[in-house]
């Protein structure tokens, strides 16, 4: 499957052979805008793999527009411009942004950027999503230690037989020990809250 481009330019001449160039190694352009009000709306709308962004532009410039995209969505930024000033790539340092291309732009800079830039996408999002995996593995054993906790105090069991009576539950009932936690720990909340 070709990999989802988002292009932002404002320059429509330059626009056309940035799409071109893409399409031609086989890119699937997903959107285009030539503003970065316009970016926002569309890497929203097409949840593309890369967005490939111009600095200086009308309403909204790229890395404002590059901030926003990033605090709501993973998709990498690889930004073109005119511009190599070092406030812009201190700015562009604090979004997104996996790559940086000075114009004028040629195809064997361009290609070889984006796909270090997709790479680098896609490295970042697997990352992502270990951190997740272990941030809710670690919230699951912080429910199942409660759980435990309130068993031994409501039923005076061990903590063995707590942490064994839940995994019992769980397979039974082919459910997550998670799911049993919540379950225990809801049930002991409200009969502490009653009593």
């Amino acid at each position: 499957m070709s990999k989802r481009i988002l292009l932002v330019e404002d320059e429509s001449i330059v626009r056309m052979d940035i799409s071109f160039i893409l399409q031609d190694a086989g890119f699937d352009i997903v959107g285009e805008a030539g503003d970065g009000e316009k970016a926002v709306e569309l890497a929203h709308e097409q949840q593309p793999d890369l967005i490939i962004m111009d600095i200086k532009m009308p309403k909204m410039d790229g890395l404002k527009a590059s901030t926003i995209i990033s605090k709501q969505f993973n998709i990498p930024i690889l930004l073109l411009t005119a511009y190599s000033q070092p406030e812009y790539i201190q700015r562009a340092k604090e979004a997104n942004i996996v790559g940086y291309l000075v114009k004028p732009i040629s195809e064997d800079r361009l290609l070889p950027a984006v796909e270090i830039a997709l790479h680098q996408g896609e490295v970042s999002k697997k990352y992502k999503a270990e951190i997740e995996e272990v941030e809710n593995r670690m919230e699951t054993r912080k429910l199942v230690e409660k759980a435990k906790g309130l068993l031994m105090e409501h039923l005076h069991y061990t903590e063995e037989k707590s942490f064994r009576k839940m995994q019992e539950i769980s397979m039974n009932k082919q459910v997550p020990m998670e799911k049993v936690a919540r379950t225990v720990i809801k049930k002991y909340k409200k009969n502490s809250v009653s009593a």
